[in-house]
């Protein structure tokens, strides 16, 4: 089996009026995703990300450039990543597809893991 990493990517901006109680069965359908793929072995992890861009850091030569990120334009962050095991890109879509984040954000992105043995 082979690791994949979900990156799911959001749009803090389109949650403003979403109430508490809301939040929290959305949360639920996130926990109870995540223990069904627990229960068949095949998530290793994930955890939610703040809702803000984090920073950038890039070489300049000898120093660096800090800037927020990942771009000051863009309304789009990276919310959250899973780790899943799957044997294949296909079952790896298969798996993502049942995921709750693609009813309330604009993508997952699927990328596989380099074991780097």
């Amino acid at each position: 089996m082979a690791t994949f990493m979900l990156l799911l990517h959001d749009n803090p901006g389109a949650w403003p009026n979403v109430t508490p109680e809301e939040m929290q069965k959305i949360i639920g359908e996130y926990i109870g995703w995540s223990e069904k793929l627990a229960k068949e072995g095949k998530i290793e992890g994930g955890r939610k990300l703040k809702d803000e861009g984090g920073k950038v850091v890039r070489a300049a030569g000898k120093s660096f450039n800090v800037t927020d990120g990942p771009y000051t334009e863009t309304k789009e962050v990276i919310g959250g990543y899973y780790l899943i095991k799957a044997k294949d890109y296909a079952e790896a879509v298969e798996i993502v597809k049942t995921c709750p984040h693609l009813k309330y954000g604009p993508k997952i992105e699927i990328r596989e893991v380099d074991p780097m043995s």
